[in-house]
């Protein structure tokens, strides 16, 4: 049976929508899922993956300075507004991402992490193929319109399963219902959170060319799926689409399975883009737009306003989670020697490091330090903090060569999975120790 959404839906040639259970990939709903589609501002998914892994290899923090170009300052709305030689942190500038959908503050990003916007795209282009997206290609790190820039529903499944699977510990940004920036408190566009039971994002998109996109993830009595909507005719309709969706589907979905489907590889910390060139993307020069009566179609606003905001004097977003990145990543892991019983409290001071296989499954990082003794020191007070939460973990060091010092990694093991990681780790920030959660 048809519901009516979906009949209408079905009628729009723009259209294509998928279901997925996160859990086992099994595909519960497909209407021209590997159809090609321009993706708007869900290309801001694949812009925060990149800018998630650099967080994770220590490449930046959260803390790092954003400076706007005027490239980026003059990106077209929605944008913060920020004016050319000033900066927001990498913080600030993935809320403006997640809420506002901020234009300016993708291509700046983009220009930090890879020294330009052609030049970034080619990273997401490639990145995109890494993790099976084969029909995604990207121009821009906004979705600004580009004929050139394409994707399909099935492609931006996998990447927000990507987005949930690989970085748990950042994931949690793309709930954020609203974000302050200076005196602005900025709304989220994805107007599903906490009106659809089990909804915890993803992202909005929307271009004339695109029509309106959303990508969602819900999860719910031990059952998740995926869900994206692309080309709807109005904001309202795809929110009704969805709602149906996930309401229909959210109750077929498996409770078993791993849901690790998305194999995760690192982009190396030089940022080498390795067999992008593949992909006939152009290397110098400016990308081809796509303009509408001669003006350049502004995006993903379903609500613009002509205001700008006023210079950066931005403040730190309301419950905002606490971050931990961890130090520069390298090529070496290492892990502790010796027999440690699980029934009782790890003796730290047995833990060392040896050249012997990483353990595998969830691990809980509280802290790094460029000396060995220091790692285990964080490791006793995070243990002697953490009480039962670290009771029957393991503690390691992983020690991890940047190229012009080691660093260690002081870590704990044995979680059966991402939820107990990841409780693990909530648990002990509610008692002051930094960390995030992570799979080996």
């Amino acid at each position: 049976m048809i519901f009516g959404a979906e009949r209408s839906a079905f009628a729009n040639p723009k259209y294509a929508g998928i279901v997925i259970d996160a859990k086992t990939g099994e595909v519960l709903y497909n209407e021209d899922g590997d159809s090609q589609r321009y993706p708007a501002s869900l290309t801001k998914m694949m812009t925060l993956y990149l800018v998630f892994e650099a967080l994770d290899q220590g490449r930046i923090t959260m803390k790092s300075k954003v400076t706007f170009s005027a490239n980026a300052a003059a990106e077209p709305p929605t944008k913060l507004g920020v004016g050319t030689g000033r900066s927001v942190t990498v913080e600030q500038a993935i809320y403006a991402l997640v809420t506002r959908s901020a234009n300016d503050a993708a291509t700046a990003l983009g220009e930090m992490l890879a020294g330009s916007e052609t030049r970034f795209a080619q990273q997401m282009t490639a990145k995109a193929r890494s993790l099976g997206m084969s029909r995604t290609t990207y121009r821009n790190a906004h979705g600004l319109p580009n004929s050139g820039q394409v994707t399909t529903a099935r492609d931006q499944a996998r990447l927000s399963m990507a987005l949930r699977q690989h970085f748990p510990q950042y994931y949690g940004v793309f709930s954020a219902r609203s974000f302050k920036f200076g005196k602005q408190t900025i709304s989220n566009h994805n107007r599903l959170l906490g009106t659809v039971r089990g909804v915890d994002g993803i992202k909005t998109g929307y271009t004339r060319a695109s029509g309106y996109n959303l990508a969602t993830s819900a999860q719910a009595g031990g059952r998740s799926i995926v869900a994206v909507v692309l080309g709807a005719r109005s904001g309202a309709s795809r929110n009704a689409h969805m709602t149906n969706l996930v309401e229909r589907y959210l109750p077929q979905a498996s409770r078993s399975g791993s849901g690790n489907l998305i194999a995760k590889k690192a982009s190396p910390a030089t940022g080498d883009i390795g067999t992008a060139s593949a992909f006939s993307l152009p290397t110098t020069g400016p990308v081809p737009d796509v303009r509408f009566n001669g003006v350049q179609a502004s995006a993903y606003a379903e609500t613009v306003t002509n205001s700008v905001p006023a210079p950066m004097q931005a403040v730190a977003p309301s419950a905002a989670p606490a971050y931990a990145p961890p130090a520069p990543v390298a090529v070496t892991d290492r892990m502790p020697t010796g027999s440690i019983p699980a029934a009782n409290a790890p003796d730290i001071d047995s833990v060392t490091t040896a050249s012997t296989s990483t353990p595998t499954g969830w691990i809980v990082q509280v802290g790094t330090s460029p000396e060995q003794s220091s790692a285990m020191d964080l490791l006793r007070a995070a243990q002697d903090k953490g009480g039962k939460v670290l009771r029957s973990a393991t503690p390691f060091t992983v020690a991890y060569n940047t190229g012009s010092a080691q660093v260690y990694r002081a870590r704990f093991g044995g979680f059966a999975d991402q939820d107990a990681a990841v409780n693990a780790c909530k648990a002990l920030k509610k008692k002051g120790i930094g960390c995030w959660a992570a799979a080996q």
